[in-house]
């Protein structure tokens, strides 16, 4: 805490928080959920009410104090109850990511001595009675949804699980939620580490508390007339942040999506509820932007001039918007009525003020084309290490492929920078966690003495204080050379070249030259032009290599090899984290063979 200013605020507990949104706004609605192809809802005293039953039933259970509650589904009112209800029963909640193979569920399970599990169907319970015999401290299992297909004395329904607590007294309840205190963990978000087990980070009541009050500062959120869209995984910091406690502090809804969402079903629950922010991952935009780039090719000539018209006026008036010159472009205010508003409907975000995107890096090409739309993609960045953001873009103060501001009341260094400016990223402030569950010497690793959180990023400041990500340390490639080469660069100055092209990876870590991994964005049969190799095709993937050499900075910089993999990567096929991260010692590994051959006849193609 500082003196004064925003990191002076007085720390609050999140149970304090909740009370204060039931208080001023009870009968708002909190939750919006389809049951039947319907929408239900529960205003913010219901859902209050509710995580209090949870609470009771959590202990009636056996919850201990700081023992953890592993949530495992896909999100959905219960999600919410069984996490807030955890907190207020005095234990951890610990959402664990449902791609997770049995053996990384029980890793969590019992990193957090977990006393409960709650699962969302068969297909997760299974996942659980498989390594339940490693779990000492497990008591009790709950599945909120679907019916049971066995009975056990250990397995209960959402429906029993939230009946058991109804003898548990007021007081009893009452005295766990007054002995809470908001320097102490309540949450665990478990960050899916690309190499070794997950890391268990803990977040305090303040960390949640006084982030969502800072960060919602910032971004201009108004209380009571907010609306998202739950759909990205809640075991997740940003969307944990942004759809679970960010609402709540200014008593927004939140609308869950169907678990079908990113199959194609988001597209209807955003026209249906018209969300006033929307958070979305990268390749949730790029595959907006490829469905409507699609659509726009079987458009009538006349259709895509207009539009073709329309959009170069959106990015005119946006890049100076964004500059800070307000000149409205001639045309504009047609424009709007024949292409941006219409593009809005379509997409649901009619009445979105803010269109936001992290967790991983975006091209600048698909940051242009919504851009050219009238609707400017706002960058975050931060880490759970950091309670979700650090830096924060907003629409009066934003750059292109820049990550925002720093927050009020928090601080940005950048350590041993070169030449350029490009440092390491560190961060200070009341949104930095608490440390590691049960890894000290992970925590030492992550916070100096002073509090400095070190994010392994690199990154670099504009002359207005914008911070632009160039880079990880970890994914730096260093080549048999020695040459440190950022992958990211290289990898976009292709799919930026070739529309055809769905997933790069750029290979060279102790190698003689760079050589690239790519998948396909085929409906078509990939596997028929890899193996024809598909004249075409490939001429055009190696006249873009040329392109894109050709504007390297070094000769050490140019790809010189490149493969068409089967298949394109995904979050099953283990290549992608849960939010779309590229998890690239995993991809290494899995496709070592097709590396190996590239590399064993020297550098010519």
């Amino acid at each position: 805490m500082e003196g004064s200013g925003p990191a002076a605020e007085t720390p609050i507990t999140t149970h304090q928080m909740f009370l204060e949104t039931v208080e001023n706004n009870g009968d708002h609605l909190a939750l919006g959920f389809k049951k039947n192809g319907q929408w239900m809802t529960l205003t913010y005293r219901q859902y209050y009410e509710q995580c209090r039953a949870a609470a009771k039933s959590f202990l009636k259970l056996g919850l201990e104090r700081f023992h953890g509650v592993g949530i495992l589904g896909f999100n959905a009112p219960e999600w919410f109850i069984a996490d807030i209800g955890c907190i207020f029963a005095g234990g951890l909640a610990a959402g664990i990511y449902t791609t997770n193979s049995p053996e990384a569920c029980q890793y969590v399970a019992e990193n957090c001595e977990a006393n409960v599990l709650v699962v969302e169907d068969k297909k997760q319970l299974d996942k659980i009675l498989q390594v339940k015999d490693q779990l000492p401290h497990l008591k009790a299992i709950v599945q909120y949804k679907g019916e049971l297909h066995q009975k056990a004395p250990f397995l209960y329904t959402w429906d029993e699980f939230m009946k058991l607590g109804e003898d548990v007294p007021n007081e009893q309840l009452n005295a766990v939620i007054n002995s809470l205190r908001a320097n102490e963990c309540c949450t665990l978000i478990y960050t899916s580490g690309t190499t070794g087990n997950p890391k268990g980070v803990m977040l305090s009541h303040d960390n949640i508390t006084w982030t969502t009050l800072t960060a919602g500062t910032m971004a201009g959120l108004n209380y009571t007339e907010e609306v998202l869209v739950s759909y990205l995984p809640l075991s997740h910091a940003a969307a944990q942040m942004n759809d679970m406690w960010l609402c709540m502090r200014y008593a927004g809804t939140t609308y869950f999506a169907e678990p079908d969402a990113l199959k194609g079903s988001l597209g209807t629950t955003l026209r249906e509820v018209r969300p006033t922010s929307f958070l979305g991952v990268p390749r949730v935009w790029e595959k907006m932007q490829e469905r409507m780039k699609a659509a726009g090719v079987k458009a009538s000539p006349m259709k895509r001039r207009i539009s073709d018209w329309a959009k170069s006026i959106g990015l005119q008036y946006n890049y100076s918007a964004m500059n800070g010159e307000n000149a409205v472009p001639w045309g504009f205010t047609l424009a709007n009525s024949l292409v941006f508003k219409k593009v809005r409907a379509v997409l649901g975000l009619d009445r979105c003020k803010l269109c936001l995107t992290g967790a991983a890096p975006i091209t600048k090409e698909t940051l242009e084309y919504f851009m050219s739309l009238n609707l400017p993609l706002m960058e975050l960045y931060g880490m759970s290490e950091s309670s979700g953001p650090h830096t924060v873009s907003v629409p009066t103060a934003f750059r292109l492929t820049g990550c925002g501001k720093v927050m009020p009341g928090c601080k940005t260094k950048l350590e041993n920078p070169d030449k350029d400016g490009n440092g390491e990223i560190c961060y200070w402030g009341r949104h930095v966690f608490m440390g590691y569950l049960n890894m000290p010497d992970k925590t030492t690793e992550a916070l100096d003495e002073e509090g400095w959180l070190h994010s392994g990023d690199l990154g670099r400041h504009d002359q207005h204080d914008f911070l632009y990500i160039t880079g990880r340390i970890k994914e730096l490639i260093i080549t048999a050379g020695g040459e440190n080469i950022p992958p990211v660069p290289i990898e976009d100055a292709l799919k930026a070249e070739v529309p055809i092209i769905s997933n790069t990876m750029l290979i060279g870590d102790k190698l003689k030259f760079l050589s690239m991994l790519l998948t396909l964005k085929c409906v078509v049969d990939d596997n028929e032009i890899i193996a024809n190799k598909e004249p075409a095709v490939y001429q055009a993937i190696q006249e873009a290599f040329e392109r894109v050499n050709a504007k390297a900075t070094s000769r050490a910089q140019n790809v010189q090899k490149w493969v068409i993999l089967e298949r394109d990567f995904s979050v099953s096929g283990g290549e992608l984290g849960p939010t779309m991260k590229l998890r690239r010692p995993i991809v290494v590994k899995m496709y070592q063979e097709k590396i190996n051959e590239m590399y064993a006849g020297g550098d010519k193609p």
